[in-house]
Order: C-alpha cells, then sequence, then structure tokens
C-alpha cells in the first residue's frame, strides 16, 4: 500500500556530537502550513519507520480522526555501540545526545514544521534503550518535552534516582509498557538481562506520582512485534 502523506528529510551537522544526522518526518496527507502540529520525535527512527509502520499507522490514525494532528519524526543510529553510547543512561555519549535533541533538531523542526512550539506538544517515543533514553531526556528537559511514550525501557539505578530527584515529573505525559516475558533480554554489553522487574518497580515509583501516567503489560517478549502491535494504542493514547 502507498502512503498517503509525505517523507522528507534534512542533515544536521551537530556541534556536540561531531558528526552529520539525517532527521527524517512524515506529513499526513491533510498536511497544511495553515495548521500547528503535534511533533512525535522518535529515536530508533528507522525502525519505527519500517519495523513500527509509523507512516501507515499515521495514514489510518489521522483519516479515521483518532489522533490531533500529528508529524512524526524519526532519527537513527549509526550502529549498535552508537546506539549504547547515545540512548544508554551511562553512554559515553548520552548527555551531548540530549543536547543535540534540544539545541539542534527542535530548532530545525520549528523552522521546517508549524507546530505549537510548546514542550505539551512535543513527544519523545522509543523503545526499549530508546525508551529508556525518551524518559531521561523528558525528565532532564521537561519545558521542551510534555510527552514520552517508551516500549520495554532498560532500567537501572540511573533512571531511577533521576526520577526522585525530578522536579518537573507532574508536567510530563507517561506511556510506559512493558513484556510480562521479558526476563532474559540479550543486551549490547553481551550480558543477559531481566527488564520486566525493574520496569514493575519504576511503575510502582511513577505511579506514586500525581501526574497522567499510563501502564500496560504486555503478553511478550522484547521484540518489535509486540511494541508494533501496541503503537496504535499507545499513540491513541498519547494524541487522541
Amino acid at each position: 500500500m502507498s502512503r498517503k502523506g509525505k517523507m522528507l528529510d534534512k542533515d544536521i551537522n551537530s556541534r556536540y556530537l561531531n558528526e552529520t544526522i539525517t532527521v527524517k518526518w512524515y506529513q499526513p496527507e491533510s498536511f497544511t502550513p495553515l495548521k500547528s502540529y503535534h511533533i512525535c520525535i522518535m529515536q530508533d527512527g528507522n525502525d519505527y519507520f519500517q519495523l513500527g509502520k509509523v507512516a501507515s499507522l499515521s495514514d489510518q490514525l489521522h483519516e479515521d480522526m483518532e489522533i490531533e494532528d500529528t508529524v512524526f519524526v524519526g532519527i537513527h543510529y549509526n550502529d549498535k555501540y552508537d546506539r549504547q553510547d547515545k540512548y544508554h543512561p551511562n553512554g559515553a555519549k548520552q548527555a551531548d545526545y540530549m543536547n543535540f535533541l534540544v539545541h539542534e533538531v527542535i530548532p530545525m523542526l520549528d523552522e521546517e514544521i508549524p507546530s505549537y512550539q510548546v514542550g505539551g506538544s512535543r513527544a519523545l517515543l522509543g523503545d526499549s534503550l530508546a525508551g529508556t533514553l525518551a524518559l531521561m531526556t523528558a525528565l532532564s528537559y521537561p519545558h521542551t518535552f510534555g510527552k514520552v511514550i517508551m516500549q520495554s525501557p532498560y532500567v537501572n539505578q540511573t533512571v531511577t534516582d533521576l526520577v526522585t530527584s525530578s522536579k518537573k515529573i507532574d508536567t510530563i505525559d507517561i506511556y510506559h509498557t512493558i513484556g510480562n516475558q521479558e526476563t532474559k533480554v540479550p543486551t549490547t554489553a553481551g550480558t543477559i538481562e531481566d527488564f520486566l522487574s525493574p520496569n514493575r518497580q519504576l511503575n510502582e515509583q511513577l505511579k506514586s506520582y500525581n501526574f497522567h501516567y499510563t501502564y500496560h503489560e504486555l503478553d511478550g517478549i522484547h521484540t518489535w512485534k509486540y511494541w508494533q502491535q501496541d503503537l496504535q494504542r499507545a499513540l491513541t493514547t498519547m494524541f487522541g
């Protein structure tokens, strides 16, 4: 099936990361510069477009008027080690990557896409480590990002400490899922990790705050099959 919207892209020569990064975005068929749009920025961007089928899902949800006008933005990594450096809570490049998102990606998108240009209209979406990065970036820059969708995020003490110390967590809407069989997940570091228990603990921590928080346990493991199946509910929950 052909897409009804339009895929665009632009390169950013990042001064924070010292590399050129391509940012892609998908405009719905009804896109017009006379409207303002919500922005959903996806790490693991190529995976969300290809495996998550976000463009087709965007077409469907806009046509059925199940979500407000939204542009989906994808940013991808170079390889699994680059991904680890940029997304991991203790990654060598994580702080620089956050600066890239806040100080380089957002200004570019504000120029290219008519949007509300407020935190509440900007979401960060990610799976696994990309979900971790989404949460940590929003907690670090709550005025820039007001929504988080994290699918099976990696959770360690660095993440829970940041949640504990956050002063603005009640201003962020969070959608959080984990598979009920994610107890033996292979990682880039070569270890086998239990993702389920730390995510359940994070759920207990997050639901103790008074803010818009949605949590689901999926009947599945740490794979795109289950993240893709959950995307429609995630997007309608956050943009409906």
